[in-house]
């Protein structure tokens, strides 16, 4: 994987870098080799992400079909009163 260095800004690109991992699952993949799974936990582990994978789908769906209400969305915080307005100026 490579990330580019603009303008000598390494933080940035670390940034960059680790949200590629992210959403690679290099993190997660790497929490799971620290260690021995046995292979009844694996099959359980797997069985669980896929019943959680399949709930989201269909919450999505029921979303998009108007059948559940959507998650509140976070808007933009309001804006603060001008200086002067709040002084009486």
């Amino acid at each position: 994987m490579q990330v580019l260095v603009r303008d000598n800004n390494v933080d940035q690109a670390l940034r960059v870098l680790k949200k590629r991992l992210q959403r690679e699952g290099v993190f997660r993949e790497m929490k799971l080799r620290s260690y021995y799974e046995k292979p009844s936990e694996k099959r359980v582990r797997e069985a669980a992400e896929a019943v959680r994978r399949g709930r989201k789908a269909a919450r999505k769906i029921a979303i998009r079909e108007g059948l559940i209400a959507a998650p509140a969305r976070k808007g933009p915080p309001p804006s603060p009163r001008a200086p002067s307005v709040v002084r009486g100026g």
